[in-house]
């Protein structure tokens, strides 16, 4: 079987598992005693497993295993997570995930880990001593306890007994592999893959990891719930090869009380140890009794047939061909409609304008189809604060708010790097040490808050924390000292201005360089980054309170609303994203004030531009005109007035890149095609204003 036709499904796979371990692991950092967590965990590395090895990628594979294992003896309580166990569990995850990454770069995905196995078999073995004593006597004890296959504990029994009593087909099944088979363990785990499908085992004999290890002779046997009949579930397990036989014993609650006492006469008779419990069972032998009447209930969940998924995995590839044939759809609906408009036709112009209305709502879907939520970015954070959280010492909470906000998916895989840079730099400089907080009367825990929320056009993140805040006087002094500004500049900022200096190139508040901070790069390409997607950035902050940094993007960078304007037989487009506003301004309003042109506007001064000096319009001058119209834009708090000979209208454009014939012209992001077939320049405002 070819398998590079799974690759690319394996590799998007992986990624949702190694997510879900991160996360899941996270959540048992914060509560080591839920069991329930660690479920999740073993069954998610588990799969991962599976995946890896019937891919062929035995490093990947064998990792997981040794994961597998330890986290085997945590649900089975013979092991306590403590800090050394988390920190060897976040360092195999790592290592899984470059492995992934090689797998995706079409290497092999092998790497030398084997420091993290070492560290995984002393946790698994007791030779690590903070592990040795507990492990040692929970075995003891399990070895006293435990006599054979078809043993029952009485969490086990009542599972099993209520879902007979519910109507749910309970089966003791017997499992013969051929003496001919060289891959025992593989057509072991191929029957219990198979049967975790359409039900769950609530105990197998011998051990799971045992069997995947091959140390079983030919045989092994389960209890298992299902909704199956029992020729179904045979013709199931016959169809794996090298399977030799199967028996099913179909049981009711008469036959398994019986199979249970002959379990308990045999523990009195042997003298042997028996091998441990099933080490995957679905149902945990620790959890409370209480707990029983609703474990049945989860294991007969397969009464219910599955229902079919409502998604499908779409290359991005395939949704941008979409977006650009869609592009050309609208183009062509601009030029019907001005067409429509010139003929007069009432027919044509009634077609028109039904077209007009499924077009809309077919741009509507087209966009929705390329909004991701923003914890495609989000979810990657908290593991990245706990591990700069345990570099500098502090103890930091990371709460996310607003996830399932969407953006355009060219945004979120543009936004990524510069919300490190800010949450980092929330971490190291926002949040006091441990010492500091709590002399400044605050908690141990400092906290920093992630948000995302929709406003209008545009969508906000924000990264707060509740640290000690930014210092105007320090800050000035530190840009002094750098020479970003001189003494005289900074003694007429504002406090708006005075934080901007952040981002400054270059510029860095750190005492000392580090790993983390103090090289002066970060803020400087947050700014750029954050500009150049058309968004902004801000600070607010109290000292001694905290800070907050606000981004704001636009939802999409493929269709955008903008004013077209005229200048002589050009026409250009200015993304109403960042007008202000419009207005006739008469010529002598304009002053020149140090050799600069401005305007009062709302009782201020602004400065005035003029697009065909800045563009070298041939056949419109605005220096010849009585009055003139003016489009005013904005820049965060900065504005600025742009002259113009005519306002054409509001139009929803499709941005064009200028491709690479063209060198980058300032002041221009793109193109756009009229519906007369003449070709708009787009102004990017923010070069506009320095």
């Amino acid at each position: 079987m070819d398998m590079n036709q799974y690759l690319s499904m394996f590799i998007d796979e992986s990624n949702d598992h190694l997510q879900s371990l991160n996360e899941n692991m996270l959540q048992l950092e914060a509560n080591p005693e839920d069991l329930g967590i660690v479920q999740v965990i073993f069954r998610s590395a588990h799969t991962l497993k599976g995946m890896a090895a019937t891919m062929g990628f035995e490093d990947l594979a064998s990792l997981t295993h040794k994961m597998e294992n330890v986290l085997d003896m945590v649900r089975n309580e013979k092991l306590k997570m403590q800090d050394y166990i988390f920190d060897t569990m976040f360092k195999s995850l790592d290592a899984l995930e470059t492995m992934v990454q090689d797998i995706t770069g079409g290497g092999e995905g092998k790497a030398d880990v084997s420091s993290i196995v070492a560290s995984l078999q002393a946790i698994e073995s007791g030779e690590w001593t903070g592990g040795s004593a507990p492990v040692a006597k929970v075995d003891k004890q399990a070895n006293s306890s435990i006599s054979n296959a078809v043993e029952l504990d009485e969490f086990q029994y009542s599972v099993l007994d209520q879902s007979i009593a519910e109507g749910h087909r309970v089966f003791y099944v017997d499992v013969l592999v051929s003496e001919h088979s060289q891959l025992k363990g593989v057509r072991a785990y191929m029957v219990f893959d198979m049967l975790e499908r359409s039900g769950e085992v609530v105990k197998a004999y011998p051990s799971v990891q045992d069997i995947e290890q091959e140390k079983f002779e030919r045989s092994f046997s389960l209890y298992y719930i299902t909704t199956k009949e029992a020729q179904e579930l045979e013709k199931g397990i016959m169809s794996i090869s090298e399977i030799e036989s199967v028996k099913l014993i179909q049981l009711d609650q008469e036959t398994l009380q019986q199979m249970t006492n002959q379990a308990a006469a045999a523990v009195a008779v042997e003298a042997a140890p028996a091998p441990e419990v099933g080490k995957d069972t679905s149902v945990s032998d620790s959890k409370p009794q209480e707990e029983g009447k609703a474990a049945p209930a989860k294991a007969a969940t397969p009464k219910q047939a599955a229902a079919p998924s409502r998604t499908i995995r779409v290359d991005i590839e395939r949704l941008d061909v979409l977006m650009n044939l869609f592009s050309e759809l609208l183009i062509d609906r601009s030029r019907l409609e001005q067409l429509a408009s010139e003929t007069g036709n009432n027919d044509l112009s009634d077609t028109v304008a039904h077209l007009s209305r499924v077009s809309t709502d077919l741009q509507n879907i087209v966009l929705k189809l390329r909004m991701v939520p923003v914890d495609t970015v989000f979810n990657r954070f908290p593991r990245m604060i706990r591990d700069l959280a345990k570099t500098l010492d502090k103890k930091i909470d990371l709460v996310i708010t607003g996830a399932e906000t969407e953006l355009d998916r060219t945004v979120i895989d543009e936004i990524g790097d510069p919300l490190v840079h800010l949450l980092r730099n929330a971490v190291d400089h926002g949040v006091e040490s441990i010492s500091e907080r709590v002399a400044a009367g605050k908690p141990e825990m400092g906290t920093v808050n992630l948000r995302a929320f929709h406003s209008g056009n545009h969508v906000f993140i924000e990264i707060e924390d509740d640290g000690k805040g930014i210092y105007r006087d320090k800050l000035l002094q530190t840009a002094i000292k750098r020479g970003v500004v001189t003494e005289e500049q900074g003694a007429k900022m504002s406090d708006d201005e005075v934080n901007q200096l952040l981002f400054a190139p270059g510029f860095s508040t750190a005492d000392k360089i580090s790993d983390i901070s103090g090289r002066g790069v970060g803020l400087d390409v947050v700014k750029s980054k954050i500009t150049s997607l058309g968004g902004n950035v801000t600070i607010t902050s109290t000292p001694g309170k905290g800070t907050n940094f606000s981004v704001q993007l636009p939802l999409t960078l493929s269709i955008i609303a903008a004013m077209l304007v005229r200048l002589g037989s050009e026409k250009y487009a200015v993304p109403l994203s960042s007008i202000v506003e419009t207005a006739i301004v008469q010529r002598e309003q304009v002053r020149n004030i140090h050799g600069n042109k401005m305007i009062t506007f709302r009782e201020s001064l602004i400065p005035y531009l003029s697009l065909s000096e800045v563009f070298g319009v041939p056949d419109f001058n605005d220096a010849d005109e009585k009055e003139t119209e003016i489009v005013v834009i904005r820049k965060g708090e900065r504005l600025a007035a742009v002259a113009v000979e005519e306002f054409i209208g509001q139009s929803e454009i499709v941005l064009k890149s200028m491709g690479t014939y063209l060198p980058a012209i300032e002041g221009i992001s793109g193109a756009t095609i009229l519906g007369d077939g003449q070709v708009a320049l787009i102004l990017d405002p923010n070069a506009f204003i320095k």
